[in-house]
């Protein structure tokens, strides 16, 4: 893996306008500048990178017991 050049999949059939960029998992074009950075796109990203579990979803109320000491006339 010394001095071996990467192998990107780019298009360069237009001269003028901006390269073609595919993506590195299903083989479609990128158009977003964050997509076109990372080789992929958003719904491949999203399969990649599932985003994290909201720990707030899982959060309930759970019955307690009073303290020693407290009056529970309140």
């Amino acid at each position: 893996m010394g001095d071996e050049l990467l192998a990107i999949s780019i298009d360069s059939a237009s001269g003028d306008g901006p390269r073609r960029v595919h993506c590195r998992l299903c083989g479609r074009p990128l158009t977003g500048a964050d997509s076109r950075r990372t080789g992929l796109g958003p719904t491949c990203d999203a399969k990649l990178h599932p985003p994290a579990p909201d720990i707030r979803t899982r959060r309930h109320e759970v019955d307690q017991d009073a303290l020693p000491g407290i009056d529970q006339a309140l």
